[in-house]
């Protein structure tokens, strides 16, 4: 069994490039500037199911994405969450939150309709945050 991205993720992200363990990707919703990041693990839904060096890997990734994150968009908080109700494919959500946003103090999951980037936009967040992770394009 090989790795292969969940089509939900898929359809609400843009692909930015694989660290050693995870892809990186970027949600399309411009309310919140959102990484998911998914362990290349064909059939991993728990983190429990991630081998040890694997889940410190998960851990070091996770928190280089939110660095990233933050120094990029000067976020006030990052959210980090792996909930996995909608799609069971194992991902971790990296979301920048600002004091104020669309739904602060709230969750971000469940919030409402996604708000599209305007092409550039998202174009200069996605540059922005492959550049700050050195990130590789996916194969």
């Amino acid at each position: 069994m090989s790795f292969a991205l969940d089509a939900r993720l898929e359809a609400d992200t843009v692909a930015l490039g694989d660290l050693a363990l995870c892809r990186v990707l970027a949600t399309k919703d411009a309310r919140f500037p959102w990484l998911v990041l998914v362990p290349r693990r064909a059939g991993a839904v728990e983190i429990a199911d991630l081998s040890p060096p694997d889940r410190a890997a998960l851990i070091e990734e996770t928190a280089a994405a939110a660095t990233a994150l933050k120094t990029e968009t000067q976020a006030d908080k990052i959210n980090v969450g792996a909930l996995g109700n909608l799609v069971a494919q194992l991902h971790v959500h990296v979301v920048a939150r600002r004091r104020g946003d669309a739904v602060w103090p709230g969750p971000v999951w469940g919030s409402g309709p996604a708000r599209p980037y305007e092409r550039a936009a998202l174009g200069a967040f996605t540059r922005a945050m492959a550049r700050r992770l050195g990130l590789a394009p996916p194969a």
